[in-house]
């Protein structure tokens, strides 16, 4: 059974550009290079041969990478999204109770997180923890250094 995930347009796009440039740049660079180094003569001890073919079996993989996950890729546009509860998409405003903090998260696919920008995995500890909760809602999370307390302050789709 094919595990589909969840993912903007825009980062399936990403997906989709990362792949083409591998096929069409990275790929025929490497092999450019396996033929200039073929050239230079006995293989066994060719450093820049082999280094090379190691590149390019990186490429290999993460082209094959890349083309399983977006052909598991379901794209959810999340201005048609609506609801008082988290789920996949959703722009959260948390209140650290302890610091008195607001805090902004998006929950985002894992090839689309990034902690330092608010964009958390939707399989990341937090987001599951967030995942079906309410406006006003308060709820503890532990952390390595401890447990956390939060109030939900609003959820937006945008």
């Amino acid at each position: 059974m094919v595990s589909r995930f969840p993912i903007s347009k825009e980062g399936l796009d990403k997906l989709n550009l990362e792949l083409k440039n591998l096929k069409n740049v990275e790929r025929v660079n490497v092999i450019n290079s396996i033929a200039e180094a073929r050239e230079h003569g006995d293989l066994s001890e060719n450093a820049e041969y082999h280094a090379a073919r190691e590149k390019q079996g990186f490429i290999e993989a993460k082209i094959s990478e890349l083309e399983d996950k977006i052909s598991r890729a379901e794209i959810i546009d999340v201005s048609k999204l609506q609801g008082d509860e988290i789920k996949y998409g959703a722009s959260i405003r948390l209140l650290d109770e302890e610091k008195d903090e607001e805090i902004v998260y998006r929950i985002v696919s894992d090839y689309e997180a990034d902690a330092s920008k608010g964009l958390i995995s939707i399989s990341s500890p937090l987001a599951k923890a967030l995942l079906g909760k309410k406006i006003e809602e308060c709820f503890e999370f532990k952390t390595p250094k401890g447990t956390k307390y939060y109030q939900i302050l609003s959820i937006n789709y945008i």
